[in-house]
């Protein structure tokens, strides 16, 4: 079976309430459940609680604020950085203020060791903020827990369609190329890489099917970091560093204003020298698990979601946004001269969150 049938398959099999073992085989399965342990050893355990970056940003800019939810694992929480400014919500807060020219409010969600399981309990705390935007960064921990994907897509699904549901734009993450991870010895090295790009694939398709956008994230443990695993990667060679964190949230913002509809019009449309167009949904799955820095979201041909082959969707590589310097949040949003409550805060709204 090709990639792309096999990322389709086991997507269906997760909408379906399958097992989805067949697609990786039983073979591969066992090598992963029997290594995984040896690696997670070898890694170490997730035991330093990083700064949460719940709170605003973009100091004296504009209303009406942007909203943001953040969910997912140890990557969307920022794990190994001691400095909230070294975080993902903070490096990913501060780039959609700046290119957005508005006020963000980032609310963080993410739990260290969090697998896609635990997404449902983080979507019930974050509807009730009422953001503009989820991102999610979520599948790392169940490769190496080895979770069968089918029931790591389900989850997801969920997640992405309660949110949508809501009114919410989604932007996911999806699960990075673990084969490039240094502590993981072969044969699970070559097996990680199998399973988390076939993840990434299965995870794009239903995030499109329930609404969402996807964005590899191949290249934050891919060619940049085996390029400068020191500079890119934290103490255990697992979670990014710093430096790393900010690589990650400057291939979501792009995403993440193209959810908002905040980018210029002279973006709205696929560029074919960059490698971007109209494809079914499977096979922009496949090459986006295999091209870091892809975005894939639903589009029409001629007024249809659907061609003989599945879901329309466009391929995008987006533009990347000049890096501003991390803003460390405000507890509380910049209120009127006179000390008044905020236009459109709440005490809800402004007090610190996350998990």
């Amino acid at each position: 079976m090709g990639a792309t049938g096999a990322a389709r398959k086991l997507a269906s099999a997760a909408a379906l309430g399958g097992g989805g073992l067949s697609v990786l085989g039983a073979g591969l399965y066992g090598v992963l459940v029997a290594e995984a342990k040896f690696a997670r050893k070898v890694i170490g355990n997730a035991d330093h609680t990083p700064p949460d970056a719940t709170g605003w940003y973009g100091r004296g800019r504009p209303a009406p604020a942007i909203r943001i939810a953040l969910l997912g694992d140890s990557s969307a929480a920022g794990y190994g950085v001691q400095r909230v400014e070294g975080t993902t919500g903070a490096h990913l807060a501060t780039g959609v203020a700046a290119q957005a020219d508005r006020r963000v409010h980032l609310r963080s969600f993410a739990v260290v060791g969090a697998q896609s399981s635990a997404l449902a309990h983080q979507v019930d705390a974050a509807l009730p903020t009422h953001p503009d935007l989820a991102v999610v960064l979520i599948g790392a921990n169940d490769v190496t827990h080895s979770v069968l994907p089918s029931a790591s897509v389900r989850h997801l699904a969920e997640g992405v369609r309660r949110l949508r549901e809501a009114g919410i734009a989604v932007v996911v993450g999806t699960c990075p190329d673990l084969g490039t991870i240094r502590p993981i010895p072969p044969p699970l090295k070559q097996v990680a890489r199998e399973w988390s790009r076939r993840l990434a694939a299965a995870q794009t398709i239903t995030v499109v099917e329930n609404g969402g956008r996807s964005v590899s994230l191949g290249d934050i443990l891919g060619p940049e970091f085996e390029a400068a695993p020191a500079v890119l990667f934290g103490p255990d060679r697992f979670h990014p560093s710093a430096d790393g964190y900010k690589q990650l949230a400057s291939v979501l913002v792009p995403s993440c204003l193209a959810a908002l509809d905040l980018l210029p019009a002279d973006e709205a449309l696929p560029e074919p020298l960059r490698r971007e167009g109209i494809l079914p949904v499977a096979a922009a799955a496949v090459r986006a698990a295999r091209t870091p820095g892809t975005e894939v979201d639903g589009t029409e041909v001629g007024g249809n979601q659907r061609g003989l082959r599945g879901r329309w969707v466009e391929l995008r590589h987006r533009r990347r946004r000049p890096s501003t310097e991390t803003e460390s949040p405000d507890e509380h949003e910049d209120g009127p001269a006179d000390g008044g409550p905020a236009e459109d805060g709440s005490a809800e709204d402004t007090a610190p969150g996350g998990e």
